[in-house]
């Protein structure tokens, strides 16, 4: 694997904190900046239709610009937003820093997913996904708890400050190591760690000490497809809305059980404040272990992994609500379910860039969108609950319900599916 997909995951581990960390600092936001605790989980919200929008627009923005150049502008005004929402001592400028942030991660996303795929072959496209996707379980694991640590200690802002920190090495490591190459061709062995050919001059001498009659021919990198005919191949690409929608209630279930996360552990189940970092570093220890089987596994059976992750994702998310009163239940679930949202998330990822084919910056960019579209639907529809009076379990029912959706959802596509290779069998027989 080259080592410019990790420094990928490096870039996304930072943003994956950012992105996650406001289910520890829900409560602390709500209070320091006098909103009610709907209010501060529309802050993940925000950067979730940030995402929902920005993935589209900036990968149509970056089309044609040098990979490396991209990753750098996107990385650049993320670490600058969250100054500025660390600073900020009201909620209307934090709520825009939440959503300008999310944007430049959008394009950085989907960017890095497409270049990620290109630098290697075909059969480890899943394991590249893996390690770039495998950035946001870190920030699970060590990140958002230790976000929520230091918004205990100090208050939600270091938090926003140590994301800016953990960021600037990804930003040198980009520099050094991702190629420079635009879209449109393969990246591999690209950038270190994958070696160089050997490239010719203008006279057909060949840089490596080769001489003209061995020298390579010059490596040409395709033009372009053009936005229009991209866009067409990915509308019509056979079973890829149906995916993105699918992935979309997934992301929708987790993140709308995950943003009020903190409330049901401390006001039902009963748990300290102290217990919150655990339980965050549970989830994300669990969602490490997901991604990792979805990158060794899911490209082997694909759709019975993700049937069967997301039937026992719905059994998961109704489990939690049902035994949230018992902090045992409560905490040998919560790791379970990481793994499980994850994983089913990861080989949905990789699905949509295997059907997109050659269009793979603008099907990160949908992929993205899809995944953040749940994350916006998710902290709405729970707080939603919230609101109506159904208590701290109501998100995580939600999220049950959320599930239920995804499993029709993937039904009508494997449905959808069978009856056009029988009405494709059908035609050849006749």
């Amino acid at each position: 694997m080259p080592f410019a997909v990790y420094v990928l995951g490096l870039a996304v581990f930072a943003q994956g904190t950012s992105e996650f960390m406001l289910s520890g600092l829900v409560s602390a936001i709500a209070a320091d900046l006098d909103v009610s605790l709907s209010a501060a989980g529309l802050l993940t919200s925000a950067f979730a239709v940030g995402m929902v929008l920005g993935a589209p627009l900036m990968a149509l923005f970056s089309r044609t610009w040098p990979r490396r150049r991209a990753l750098l502008l996107f990385l650049a005004v993320f670490i600058a937003v969250h100054i500025v929402g660390a600073l900020t001592p009201g909620y209307g400028v934090l709520l825009a820093a939440r959503f300008v942030g999310a944007l430049a991660n959008a394009g950085f996303w989907a960017v890095a997913l497409a270049a990620a795929v290109s630098m290697v072959p075909d059969g480890l496209r899943g394991r590249a996904t893996a390690v770039v996707v495998g950035g946001v379980t870190i920030a699970c694991v060590v990140g958002v708890p230790a976000g929520a640590v230091l918004g205990e200690r100090w208050g939600w802002r270091a938090a926003f400050w140590a994301v800016a920190v953990v960021s600037l090495p990804a930003l040198w490591a980009i520099t050094r190591s991702v190629p420079g190459g635009v879209p449109g061709g393969r990246d591999r062995d690209r950038g270190r760690g994958g070696g160089t050919a050997p490239v010719a001059d203008a006279r057909g001498t060949a840089s490596a000490g080769q001489g003209p009659e061995t020298a390579p021919a010059p490596a040409r990198t395709p033009a372009p497809i053009p936005v229009r005919d991209e866009l067409r191949l990915l509308l019509t690409a056979p079973h890829l809305l149906p995916t993105l929608l699918t992935m979309a209630l997934v992301q929708g279930a987790t993140f709308c059980a995950f943003s009020y996360l903190e409330p049901l552990l401390t006001r039902t189940t009963g748990l300290t404040i102290t217990w919150v970092p655990v339980a965050l570093a549970l989830f994300g220890a669990g969602a490490f272990l997901g991604v990792g089987a979805a990158g060794r596994y899911a490209e082997r059976r694909p759709t019975a992994f993700i049937a069967y992750g997301m039937a026992a994702l719905a059994l998961g998310w109704s489990a939690l609500a049902l035994t949230a009163g018992r902090p045992l239940a409560a905490l040998a679930l919560i790791p379970l379910l990481g793994m499980l949202a994850f994983g089913t998330g990861t080989a949905l990822i990789t699905r949509v860039l295997g059907l997109a084919g050659r269009s793979s910056t603008l099907a990160g960019a949908f992929g993205t969108s899809a995944f953040n579209l749940g994350a916006a639907v998710g902290p709405w529809a729970g707080g939603l609950a919230l609101e109506a009076g159904g208590g701290y379990r109501s998100p995580v029912w939600v999220s049950a319900a959320l599930m239920a959706l995804a499993l029709l959802t993937e039904g009508a596509r494997r449905l959808r599916r069978v009856r056009s290779r029988e009405r494709a069998s059908g035609s050849t027989a006749g």
